[in-house]
C-alpha cells in the first residue's frame, strides 16, 4: 500500500467521475484505475463496485475513505513541517462569481502565489448555484459564493459582504427626486436574472417600499449592466466601489433612496469532508483579501 494508491482512491471516491479524479492527480484514467486495482489487491478486497453504470464504493471502500483522508492529511502536514519547499503544491481550483472576478480576484491570485508559489491555479467564473454543484462533485477545491448553501455536504465560512447603491446616467438622475416607486414607473429596472444574490436584495427593497418595477431589463453580466445603465436610460444598483468610480468620472450619478439596500454576505464554500491543509490555507487567504469596494481597471 502506498500514499499514491491512497491518493488515487481518495479522489476517485470523492469526485463525480474517474476522469475528474485522474485530472486532479495528473494521471490518465487508466493509470488511476491501475493504482486503485493495486490497492485493492494489497487489501484483498474490492473498494469499488464496477457492475453499474457508475462505480460505487463497496462497504470496504466506505470504511477506508475516512482513514485514507486522515493519512493523506498527515502526510501533507509532515511535508509542510519537515520539507524545505515553500508552501503547498499541486492543482488548486477556485470558483468565483462575476462580481468577485471583477473586483478582488487579482488580489486573491497574487496572495496565493506569494504564499504558495508551487500551486497550479485554475479559476472558474460562474453563477453561485453552478459553482456549488461543481464543488459538490469534487471539481473545485473551494468557491466564493453569495449567501449560505442549502447543500448539506458543503461548509460555508463567512468572509465579507458587498454593498450596493442605485445609479442612473446623469440626465436621468437629474429628473428624479429619489429612487422610489415613481422612478420605477418612469424608467426600466436594469437587473441580474432572478435567483442571483443581488435580486434577493432587490426583492426585499421593493417589498419595503411597496412597489413593483413596471419594466425590467434583465442581463446576466455586470459589465453589460453598466453599459445598459449608461446608454439605455434605465436605473439599477451597482457595487459601491464601481458606483463611486463611475460617478466620479461623470458617467453615472447616484440616486438617493428612502430605504437603504441591504448588504450581500459572501462565504467561502468547501466540501465539509475536505480537511486538507490546502482548504484551510485558501480560507485564511481569502478572508484576508476579500474586498468588494476595490474597483477593476475595466471601470
Amino acid at each position: 500500500m502506498t500514499l499514491k494508491q491512497l491518493e488515487a482512491f481518495y479522489w476517485a471516491a470523492t469526485c463525480s467521475t474517474f476522469a475528474m479524479a485522474a485530472e486532479r492527480v495528473h494521471l490518465s484514467v487508466s493509470s488511476l484505475s491501475k493504482r486503485i486495482v493495486e490497492l485493492e489487491i494489497s487489501l484483498g478486497q474490492p473498494l469499488f463496485d464496477r457492475s453499474g453504470h457508475r462505480a460505487a464504493l463497496t462497504d470496504a471502500g466506505t470504511r477506508l475513505l475516512p482513514q485514507a483522508r486522515a493519512l493523506l492529511q498527515q502526510a501533507e502536514h509532515l511535508r509542510q513541517d519537515i520539507g524545505q519547499a515553500k508552501g503547498l503544491g499541486g492543482p488548486c481550483r477556485i470558483g468565483v462569481g462575476e462580481l468577485t472576478a471583477l473586483t478582488w480576484l487579482p488580489r486573491l491570485v497574487n496572495a496565493i502565489h506569494e504564499a504558495h508559489p508551487k500551486l497550479e491555479l485554475s479559476i472558474q467564473v460562474d453563477i453561485g448555484e453552478a459553482l456549488a454543484e461543481r464543488l459538490d462533485r469534487g471539481e473545485l477545491d473551494v468557491a466564493v459564493i453569495a449567501g449560505q448553501s442549502s447543500r448539506s455536504g458543503l461548509l460555508c465560512t463567512p468572509i465579507t459582504h458587498a454593498t450596493f447603491t442605485w445609479c442612473a446616467k446623469p440626465d436621468v438622475a437629474a429628473r428624479l427626486t429619489a429612487m422610489d416607486a415613481a422612478a420605477l414607473q418612469a424608467h426600466p429596472l436594469v437587473t441580474l436574472p432572478p435567483g442571483s444574490g443581488v435580486t434577493h436584495l432587490l426583492d426585499e427593497w421593493l417589498r419595503q417600499i411597496g412597489a413593483q418595477a413596471r419594466r425590467r431589463l434583465i442581463c446576466n453580466h455586470w459589465g453589460a449592466i453598466v453599459g445598459l445603465l449608461v446608454h439605455s436610460g434605465g436605473i439599477g444598483l451597482l457595487p459601491v466601489g464601481w458606483a463611486a468610480a463611475l460617478c466620479g468620472r461623470g458617467i453615472l450619478a447616484e440616486l438617493d433612496s428612502p430605504v437603504a439596500l441591504g448588504a450581500l454576505d459572501y462565504a467561502l464554500h468547501s466540501r465539509r469532508d475536505d480537511l486538507r491543509p490546502l482548504v484551510q490555507a485558501l480560507r485564511d487567504i481569502t478572508a484576508h483579501v476579500a474586498d468588494f469596494t476595490v474597483t477593476s481597471s475595466v471601470f
